[in-house]
C-alpha cells in the first residue's frame, strides 16, 4: 500500500502550498461522502493565499515608509526646528475624556512613521501628555475603562465559533446519507399505497431514524472536538507583558493593554501593540514578521516607532502604547491569518490516502453488488415469464438493492480515518494542556512519538531554576552563604571598600529590578540568575534604590547567549565613569589583568595567579554550581566615556550559584533511554558544571562524550560524523552550535530530533528541529513562537510525557485503522458474495448504518482516545519512513476477517439446517442472528484491537472510561435494536440460546487473536540503534 500513498506524504514542517495542493488533488471526488466534514480540519488554501497576499501588501507598505523616512529625514528635521506645534481636531467625546488626540490620528502617526509631526508634538513626552499619562507612573487603574471606550480594546477580529447546529448541518452534507434519505422518502411514497399505514412506512422510517442517529452522534463528537480546540486556542493566546500602572510594575495580559500603557520590553519579547520609544538601551527590533526585512532596526529617539507583532532581538527599553487591536497592521494581518485554519498533519494526510484507496475499492464493490442483484432479479423475472409485467413490489425491490449499494458505500468509504486523527489529537492536547504542555502545532504531537533524540537545556529544564548564591570567592577567600548570618559574617571578613564595589557591581549591572509589593516587601523582577545575585546583595544589607539613584547609567550591553556577558557604563557622583562586567567565568577572567587581593587592594593578575583563580572556578563547577565572575574598571578620559571596554578589568569576585536538579528528572531520563531516545544536554554553562549535572541526571554515562562549543564548531564534517553519536553533553555552546548539532543529527543520521530552547537566539534551532520545545516560564516570546510545543512548567519530565502521548496517538490510530479495515473487508465481502449467490444481502441498509456508526464515530472514540501506558516507553521509536499499516496489522486484519467471513458464510448459506430453524420466521431469525453475530464480532474485535502485538488485551481497559462506555453503549443499543426496534431494523427478538451463540461467535475472536499474534511476521527493524541501543523485542514474548 505504501507505493499508492506516495502522493499523500507530507513533511511535518515548512510545507509549500504546492505540497498541500498535491495531496488534495489526489483525493478522488468520487470517494468523498462529505467534503465539508472531511476537509474541515485542513488549512483553507484559498484563504491562506489571500493571507500571504495581504502580508505582502503590508510588507510593501512598510518598506515604502522606511524608504520615505530615510529620504526625507534631513529635510524634516530642518523643518521641525522652525515649525509650530501641530494641533489635531478633537471629537466632543475624546475632549470630555481628557485626551487630546483621536485614535485614528495617533494610529496614522505611528504606522506612517511620521517623525515630523512626532517631533512637533514633543516626542514621547508630548504623546504622553496628549494621552494623559505619566511616563514614570503609567496609566491609573481608574482610567482603563475610559481608554478602552475611546481607543478600543487590544483584541483582533476572529472567526466566530460554530454552534452545535452548524455541526449537525455539516454532518447532513454527507452525500450517501442524502441519497439514503431520498431512498427512504421514495420507499414511504411507494409503501403507503401498496402496504398501507403503518406497515408501508417502516422501512423508510427506519432508514431516516438511522440517519438521524448517525448525524446526531457525529455532530456531538465533532462539537466536543471543537470545544477542546477552542480551549487550546485560548491557552495559546495567553501572552503577558510587564507594564507600569499607578507607579508599580506589574504583569498583565496583552489583551488588557490600553493606549497610554508604559510597557517594559526586553530581549525575546513580542511588541504587544503599536507605540513609541520612551527610554532604553541597545534596543534592536526584528520587523521581518511585518516588513519582510531581515535586517533588524535600532530603536532610539531618532527611530522611535514600534509596531505590534515585531520582536525584540536585543536590548531593553520602555514604550508608550499608542494603538491597539484592529487599528494596528498586525491586527489586520492576524484577522486574515485566523481564517486559514490549522495546517493538516502528516498522519491525517496519510489516512486521507488510505481512505481514498479503500473508498475506491468499496465503490467498485457497491456498484458490482447493485449490478449483480439487479441482473439476478431481471434473470429471475425473465425465467418466470414475468418480464413484461412490473408491479410496485418490483420497484421496491430495486429501490432496496440501490439502498443496500449506497449503504455499502457508507460502510466502505472510511471517512472516519482522517477524522479519527483529529479526535485523537484533540483528546491528547487537552490532556497535555492539563499536564503543563501546550501544543501549538498539531503535527508536533505525532512527530514527538517518533522522536529518537532530545537535545535539552540544563537550566530550568533539568534543574529547578530556583537559584541562590551558595558560595562566593572574594579577596582570595571562599565563603559559603547559608542565610543572613553567613552574609553578615562575610561583611566582617572583607574590607568595606570591597563590599561597596561588590554591591555596586551587583545592583548597577543588572536588567532586573527590586520593587515593593502591596505589603511593602521587596520583590525581585528578573531572570533567576540575576534574582539570585540581587537577593544576595539585599541579604548583605545593600539598598537597590539608593544605589540606582546615586549612579547614572550611561550605556548597557545586555546579556545574550552569544556574548555570555553583560556590561554597563555608569557615571560616578564625584565625576568619572566606571564600567562593570559580569558573565561566564572564563570569558570575564580573560578580560581581567588585575585582581582584588586578600588585603582588599587591586593587584596584578599574573598567569600563575590566573591559574589559581581558574582552579576556584573548576572547584565550584565540580560541585554543580553555576559560576559567574564580577569585574570592574574605572574609565579615564583617553578611553572615551561612551564605549564599554573589553579588557583591563579588575576581578572582584567569583559567585557560585546553586540550581538543584528537579525531582524525577533522573527517572525521566532512564525512561527515555529505555524507549530508545537519546538525551543530550546542550548548555552555555562551564563544562565541569555541565558534567556534574549530567552525571546526576543520568545523561552522561560510561562511553559518553562531553565537549565544549568552541571545540565542536571547529571539527570537520568527518570528525563530526565520528563524534556526534557519542556526544552526551555540550557545554559553553552558542545557539549556532545547537543548530549545527540538530541539523547534523537529522541529516547525517536520520534522527527525529526534539530540541528545547528559551532564548531569542534558540529560534533557528527550534525551527530546524523536528519538534521545537520552548520553555513556558523562562522562554522568550520569540522562542515560543518558533516552537511546536510550549512546556509550561519548564520540566524535563513534561517533555517525556509529550513523547509518551505522541506514541499513544500513533498507536491508537493504528488500532483504529486495524479495527476499521477488518469491518470494511467483512461487510464488503459478505454482502457481495451473498448478493452473487442468493440474490439478497444479509445486512439491510438500517443495519449497515448502525455498523457504520460502530466502526466509524464510536470506534474512533473507543480506540483513538485511549490514554498512554508505560509499555509505550519500552519500545523503540517509529522510524521516519516506517510503514503506517505494519505487517502485524495486516496479519491481524486478514486473520480476523477470515474467521468472521467463514462463520457468517456458514450461517448465511447453511444456517437454517445447522441451527434447526423452521417455520415462517426462520429466515428473519437467521438474518437477525447473522446481524447480531456480526455486531458482536466487531465488539470483541474492538477489544482485540487494543493491542496489535501483545496477547494481554485487557491491561488498562477499565482505566479508559471512554472505551468502556462505548463498548457498554454499543451492546446495550444492539439489544434494544434486536428486541424492540425490529419493525424499523428488520430484526426479530432472539431467544437466550441465540443470544448466547451470538456472543460466543464474537468471543471466539479473542483466542483467535492470541493465536494470530504468535504467528511470526517479518519485521522491518534495524538490529541496532546508532547510539548503541538494541532493538527491543516484540510479539507474544511481550504479553
Amino acid at each position: 500500500m505504501d507505493n499508492y500513498l506516495k502522493e499523500f506524504e507530507l513533511e511535518p514542517k515548512d510545507r509549500s502550498i504546492e505540497a498541500l495542493s498535491r495531496w488534495r488533488s489526489a483525493v478522488s471526488a468520487w470517494v468523498i461522502k462529505n467534503r465539508r466534514r472531511r476537509f474541515r480540519n485542513v488549512v483553507d488554501l484559498v484563504k491562506l493565499t489571500l493571507a500571504e497576499e495581504k502580508k505582502k501588501k503590508i510588507q510593501h507598505k512598510l518598506r515604502s515608509i522606511r524608504v520615505a523616512v530615510h529620504v526625507h529625514r534631513a529635510k524634516d528635521l530642518l523643518k521641525n526646528a522652525i515649525s509650530s506645534a501641530v494641533e489635531y481636531e478633537l471629537s466632543e467625546k475624546t475632549r470630555e475624556s481628557g485626551f487630546r488626540i483621536e485614535p485614528d490620528d495617533i494610529a496614522t502617526l505611528v504606522s506612517a512613521h511620521d517623525l515630523k509631526n512626532f517631533k512637533k508634538i514633543g516626542g514621547a513626552e508630548g504623546i504622553a501628555r496628549k494621552l494623559s499619562v505619566s511616563v514614570n507612573d503609567g496609566v491609573s487603574q481608574d482610567s482603563i475603562h475610559n481608554r478602552q471606550q475611546i481607543y478600543g480594546l487590544n483584541h483582533y477580529t476572529e472567526r466566530p465559533s460554530k454552534s452545535f447546529l452548524m455541526f449537525v448541518w455539516e454532518a447532513l452534507h454527507d452525500l450517501t446519507l442524502i441519497i439514503l434519505i431520498v431512498c427512504a422518502l421514495v420507499s414511504i411514497a411507494i409503501g403507503l399505497p401498496t402496504e398501507g399505514w403503518p406497515k408501508g412506512v417502516y422501512d423508510g422510517l427506519g432508514i431516516i431514524l438511522s440517519v438521524f442517529l448517525v448525524v446526531t452522534v457525529t455532530a456531538i463528537s465533532d462539537y466536543q472536538q471543537s470545544l477542546q480546540f477552542r480551549d487550546l486556542d485560548k491557552e495559546k493566546k495567553k501572552l503577558f507583558v510587564q507594564v507600569t500602572r499607578d507607579g508599580k510594575r506589574q504583569k498583565v495580559s496583552i489583551y488588557d493593554l490600553v493606549v497610554g500603557d508604559i510597557v517594559h520590553l526586553s530581549t525575546g519579547d513580542q511588541v504587544p501593540a503599536d507605540g513609541v520609544f520612551v527610554t532604553g538601551y541597545s534596543l534592536l527590533i526584528d520587523e521581518s514578521s511585518l516588513s519582510g526585512e531581515s535586517e533588524p532596526v535600532n530603536i532610539d529617539e531618532q527611530k522611535p516607532f514600534l509596531l505590534a507583532g515585531t520582536k525584540v532581538q536585543d536590548g531593553q527599553g520602555k514604550m508608550i502604547v499608542t494603538t491597539v487591536g484592529m487599528r494596528t497592521e498586525w491586527g489586520k494581518l492576524m484577522e486574515t491569518l485566523s481564517e486559514g485554519g490549522e495546517e493538516e498533519t502528516p498522519l491525517q494526510v496519510k489516512l486521507h490516502g488510505v481512505a481514498t484507496i479503500i473508498g475506491k475499492i468499496g465503490l467498485a464493490f457497491a456498484v458490482l453488488t447493485f449490478i449483480v442483484l439487479t441482473i439476478r432479479f431481471l434473470v429471475e423475472k425473465a425465467v418466470s415469464g414475468d418480464f413484461g409485467s412490473w408491479s410496485m413490489n418490483d420497484a421496491m425491490k430495486l429501490l432496496d438493492y440501490f439502498a443496500i449499494a449506497v449503504t455499502i458505500i457508507v460502510v466502505a468509504i472510511p471517512e472516519g480515518l482522517p477524522l479519527a486523527v483529529t479526535l485523537s489529537l484533540a483528546f491528547a492536547m487537552k490532556k497535555l494542556m492539563n499536564d503543563k504542555a501546550l501544543v501549538r502545532h498539531l503535527s508536533a504531537c505525532e512527530t514527538m512519538g517518533s522522536a529518537s533524540c532530545i537535545c535539552t537545556d540544563k537550566t530550568g529544564t533539568l534543574t529547578t531554576n530556583h537559584m541562590v548564591v551558595n558560595k562566593i570567592w572574594v579577596c582570595e577567600k571562599v565563603a559559603e552563604i547559608k542565610g543572613s548570618e553567613s552574609a553578615e559574617k562575610l561583611k566582617t571578613e572583607i574590607p568595606e571598600e570591597v563590599m561597596s564595589i561588590l554591591l555596586q557591581a551587583i545592583f548597577q549591572n543588572t536588567s532586573s529590578e527590586v520593587v515593593k509589593d502591596e505589603t511593602g516587601n521587596n520583590t525581585i523582577l528578573g531572570t533567576p540568575t540575576e534574582s539570585a545575585l540581587l537577593e544576595f546583595g539585599l541579604l548583605t544589607g545593600g539598598d537597590f534604590d539608593a544605589q540606582r539613584s546615586t549612579y547614572k547609567i550611561i550605556k548597557v550591553e545586555p546579556f545574550n547567549s552569544v556574548r555570555k556577558k553583560m556590561s554597563v557604563l555608569v557615571s560616578l557622583p564625584n565625576g568619572g565613569v566606571r564600567a562593570f562586567c559580569k558573565g561566564a567565568s572564563e570569558i570575564i577572567l580573560r578580560m581581567c589583568d588585575k585582581i582584588i587581593d586578600s588585603n582588599g587592594n587591586a593587584a596584578d593578575l599574573p598567569e600563575e595567579q590566573a591559574n589559581k583563580v581558574n582552579d576556584v572556578i573548576n572547584d565550584f563547577a565540580s560541585e554543580a554550581l553555576r559560576t559567574l565572575c564580577l569585574a570592574v574598571k574605572d574609565i579615564d578620559a583617553t578611553e572615551g566615556e561612551n564605549s564599554i571596554p573589553d579588557h583591563g578589568y579588575t576581578l572582584i569576585a567569583i559567585v557560585g550559584i546553586k540550581d538543584p536538579v528537579r525531582p524525577g528528572v533522573r527517572e525521566a531520563v532512564q525512561t527515555c533511554l529505555a524507549a530508545g531516545i537519546t538525551v543530550r544536554m546542550v548548555t552555555g554553562d562551564n563544562i565541569n558544571t555541565a558534567r556534574a549535572i549530567a552525571k546526576e541526571c543520568g545523561i552522561l554515562i560510561e562511553g559518553g562524550v562531553a565537549v565544549e562549543g568552541p571545540e565542536f564548531r571547529n571539527l570537520s564534517p568527518e570528525q563530526m560524523r565520528d563524534i556526534i553519536p557519542n556526544i552526551q553533553v555540550m557545554a559553553r555552546s552558542l545557539p549556532l552550535d545547537k543548530h549545527t548539532l540538530v541539523s547534523n543529527l537529522r541529516n547525517m543520521f536520520g534522527e527525529v530530533v526534539a530540541v528545547t530552547g528559551d532564548g531569542t537566539n534558540d529560534a533557528p534551532a527550534l525551527h530546524e528541529a523536528d519538534i521545537g520545545l520552548a520553555m513556558g516560564i523562562a522562554g522568550t516570546e520569540v522562542a515560543k513562537e518558533n516552537a511546536d510545543v510550549i512546556i509550561m512548567d519548564d520540566n524535563f519530565t513534561t517533555i517525556v510525557n509529550v513523547a509518551k502521548w505522541g506514541r499513544a496517538i500513533y498507536i491508537n490510530i493504528q488500532k483504529f485503522v486495524q479495527f476499521q479495515l477488518t469491518v470494511n473487508i467483512v461487510a464488503l465481502v459478505i454482502n457481495f458474495v451473498s448478493a452473487c449467490i442468493t440474490g439478497s444481502a444479509p445486512l439491510t441498509a438500517v443495519q449497515l448504518l448502525w455498523v457504520n456508526l460502530i466502526m466509524d464515530t464510536l470506534g474512533a472514540l473507543a480506540l483513538a482516545t485511549e490514554p498512554p501506558n508505560d509499555g509505550l516507553m519500552e519500545r523503540p521509536p517509529v522510524g521516519r519512513k516506517a510503514s503506517f499499516i505494519t505487517k502485524p496489522m495486516w496479519r491481524n486484519i486478514f486473520g480476523q476477517s477470515l474467521y468472521q467471513l467463514i462463520v457468517l458464510a456458514l450461517l448465511n448459506f447453511d444456517g437454517k439446517r445447522l441451527l434447526g430453524l423452521t417455520g415462517s420466521d426462520a429466515t428473519q431469525v437467521l438474518n437477525t442472528l447473522i446481524f447480531n453475530s456480526f455486531v458482536f464480532c466487531q465488539v470483541f474485535n474492538e477489544i482485540n484491537s487494543r493491542e496489535i502485538e501483545k496477547i494481554n488485551i485487557f491491561r488498562g481497559m477499565f482505566d479508559s472510561k471512554i472505551f468502556f462506555a462505548v463498548i457498554f453503549s454499543t451492546v446495550a443499543f444492539q439489544a434494544i435494536i434486536v428486541e424492540f426496534l425490529g419493525t424499523f431494523a428488520s430484526t426479530v427478538p432472539l431467544n437466550w440460546q441465540h443470544w448466547l451463540l451470538s456472543v460466543l461467535i464474537g468471543a471466539v475472536s479473542m483466542p483467535i487473536s492470541a493465536i494470530l499474534k504468535c504467528i511470526p511476521v517479518e519485521r522491518d527493524t534495524t538490529t541496532k540503534h546508532h547510539d548503541g541501543y538494541e532493538a527491543l523485542p516484540s510479539g507474544p514474548e511481550l504479553a
